[in-house]
Parts: structure tokens; sequence; C-alpha cells
């Protein structure tokens, strides 16, 4: 992690005032833990359905990439901005009721990329979806 990122107990709340944005925020995101090594948010399946009630793939994907996108953002650190270039799912069941939870670890924390994985997991723990997130990571303009 960058030397100007938040302290260790602050993560959390540095996480939640910067915020996940109106399309997260509108699907019920939710920051459960937010550390160097790993973040953890979950989201409701209601609402967040195809019309046959699953979960829709597309959600799994706004979860994944909230959580590697910020956690990019936290290695980052001031002055700079991580930025997704990539982005892939692989969906391996269908949550239809309660809530998702996405484990974001980092694979690759480097200078100018990151490379983040996502499992996302439905209450009884299953793997629903495997999220994959690459970052580019920018100066910010003066």
């Amino acid at each position: 992690m960058s030397d100007a990122s938040p302290a260790t107990e602050d993560r959390l709340d540095w996480a939640r005032a910067r915020g996940v944005g109106a399309l997260a925020e509108k699907m019920g995101f939710e920051w459960v833990e937010f550390t160097p090594e790993r973040a953890v948010a979950t989201m409701p399946v209601e609402g967040n359905t195809q019309p046959v009630g699953l979960m829709h793939g597309g959600a799994y994907v706004v979860l994944g990439e909230s959580l590697g996108s910020m956690h990019a953002n936290l290695h980052a650190g001031a002055g700079r901005l991580a930025v997704g270039i990539d982005i892939n799912a692989t969906h391996t069941r269908s949550a239809t009721s309660g809530r998702v939870t996405g484990v974001c670890t980092p694979i690759h924390l480097g200078r100018s990329l990151t490379v983040h994985e996502i499992a996302v997991t439905d209450d009884q723990g299953r793997r629903c979806s495997t999220v994959r997130i690459t970052n580019m990571i920018r100066d910010l303009p003066e």
C-alpha cells in the first residue's frame, strides 16, 4: 500500500466516505470490510434480478468492479487514480434470494497496474461468480 493511504483503522471509513457511485448505491452495495489484504461487500438479490428471478450477471460484475476499483484506488494512494481497463466474469451458480457477498483479493499490486479477483458467494457460501478486474494507475493532473 502507498504511504499516502489512510491508517488501517480508517480504511473502511475512507471507503464509505468516498462512495461507490450511484449505480452501486441503487443496487444496494454495502461495505463489510476494507483492508490492504481484501475488501468485502454485500448486495441484495432482490431488485438485481433477471426477469426469471435469477441474480443478473451484470449485478455480479457491478459488485466485483466496485470492490476491485476501490481497492486499487487505495493502493494507488494520494494524487493517483486507478481506472478499470479490463474485466471478466464467470458465473457458476445463480442466487435467487438473500444477499450475495463479494470478497476481493489482490493478485498483483504494481506501480501502474493492479489485478484483483472477486469471489461472489450466496448466503450458503456457494460461489456464484468469479470476477477479475485489471486497473491502470495514473497520476492525477496537477
